[in-house]
């Protein structure tokens, strides 16, 4: 047999099995997770979707190191290869799917993510076997392999229940945030010019003063930031909150947290419209505007937060000061936007 009919017998199983993993990974994408409707054991769920991301791993190992070198595998060690890592793909969105959505929706939400990741770089594996000289290990299959490897490995870092998951969430919100506030005031105190950084050695400063900030523009910075530093603080304090009396034993509270995550995950959006609209030149309908917006998604957040199992005696303080800050620095802000218009 030639060495091009090799090839062309060796790649219909390979062909057969992208179709299979694709479909598969197009259905965890967008399907719904089974119901559960006894009591279920997250514990086992965990031990078995460790298990199955392991025999993925070692089962995309395999077929990569099979197409490293030659000689080629012959068709039928290739149908044996696909149908072997076949099998592990779909106990692996078998077990996925065991996961009802009772267990909290982020929880499930990152579940998938991982899931899909997983199936993704053993999708690209398998379409740079297909596409590469099947004679030699290409750097392009490295790298594919150890995608597949580097998502099956993010199973162990992934949250156990929705409480974690939920604070994975607030956790890069907090981050988010944080960035932005600290962006802006790297800009103030940069000097006039916010856009010095973006200016190459050769070129002139700009005359043009719609690059600075006039007095009014930086007083008007200044309840915006404060509503910006509402907004992380309200982050890190439900962060602490949710740490320290998050529970997910009832249902109800599992969709308190589940409704948590999803609002703030609104507020880094906010909070970045704010801080673009603030660079020069600065147009006072946009700021209010936003601040506006922000305002209200900071009362809504807190609003939800106060009627959440979360919030003892202790968080109402907060929520309640927290409230407070964010009138003030919304009238504030409006007062010198109209003072002089």
């Amino acid at each position: 047999m030639s060495a091009d009919n090799s090839v062309g017998n060796v790649s219909v199983p390979l062909r057969n099995l992208l179709n299979s993993i694709q479909c598969i990974r197009d259905r965890v994408r967008d399907g719904e997770s089974n119901e559960s409707d006894g009591a279920f054991d997250l514990s086992n769920f965990w031990d078995t979707l460790n298990q199955a991301v392991k025999t993925v791993s070692q089962e995309a190992t395999k077929l990569s190191l099979a197409f490293s070198k030659p000689p080629l595998p012959s068709q039928q060690d290739g149908e044996k290869l696909s149908e072997s890592i076949m099998k592990s793909v779909l106990t692996l969105s078998t077990v996925y799917y065991w996961l009802p959505k009772s267990q909290g929706i982020s929880l499930r939400r990152q579940v998938r993510d991982a899931t899909v990741a997983v199936l993704e770089g053993v999708t690209q594996l398998v379409e740079v076997i297909l596409s590469s000289p099947l004679q030699s290990l290409s750097q392009e299959q490295l790298t594919s392999t150890g995608s597949v490897w580097s998502a099956c490995d993010h199973f162990a870092q992934l949250p156990r229940d929705n409480k974690a998951a939920v604070l994975v969430i607030l956790s890069d919100q907090v981050g988010v945030v944080k960035d932005a506030i600290e962006e802006i005031e790297q800009a103030l105190s940069d000097g006039q010019d916010p856009f010095s950084d973006v200016l190459n050695d050769e070129q002139e400063p700009r005359g043009n003063q719609d690059t600075y900030w006039s007095e009014k523009d930086r007083s008007v910075i200044a309840p915006c930031q404060g509503l910006m530093k509402a907004a992380a603080a309200s982050l890190r304090k439900l962060t602490a909150a949710v740490r320290s009396n998050g529970d997910v034993t009832t249902a109800q509270r599992l969709a308190q947290l589940d409704d948590l995550a999803d609002i703030c995950k609104e507020i880094s959006p906010g909070v970045d419209d704010l801080a673009l609209c603030l660079y020069p030149p600065m147009d006072y309908s946009g700021v209010e505007d936003n601040v506006s917006k922000l305002a209200a998604l900071l009362k809504k957040v807190l609003g939800i937060i106060r009627s959440s199992h979360v919030c003892g005696e202790s968080q109402l303080t907060w929520v309640q000061f927290l409230d407070g800050a964010v009138d003030h620095n919304l009238q504030k802000a409006k007062d010198l936007i109209q003072q002089d218009s």
